[in-house]
């Protein structure tokens, strides 16, 4: 049996994700939900944020593939994240 690993962006990201769970849903809220969970699909561990990420989408009444679609069809005809001092305010690592 495999240990729970701590993910190096976790207390940020549970930061984020606490955010959102006092938000609704909007274009920059849906792509950091779907960002977060790509970065934690099939990770060994945050099952606090995985919890919380499946939580989010009960909320927002959506599947993960319902998500998936909405934030592709956002990032085709906008610029949800903005630049910040010249760089990519993404962060997929």
């Amino acid at each position: 049996m495999s240990q729970d690993q701590q993910h190096p962006q976790e207390k940020k990201d549970q930061e984020v994700v606490n955010t959102l769970l006092q938000e609704e849903a909007n274009p920059y809220n849906l792509a950091e939900l779907a960002r977060l969970r790509i970065r934690y699909h099939n990770f060994p561990g945050a099952r606090r944020i995985q919890n919380d990420l499946n939580l989010l989408l009960q909320k927002w009444e959506l599947t993960e593939e319902q998500l998936f679609k909405q934030t592709r069809q956002l990032h085709e005809t906008r610029q949800v994240y903005q630049l910040i001092k010249g760089k990519s305010a993404q962060d997929w690592s």
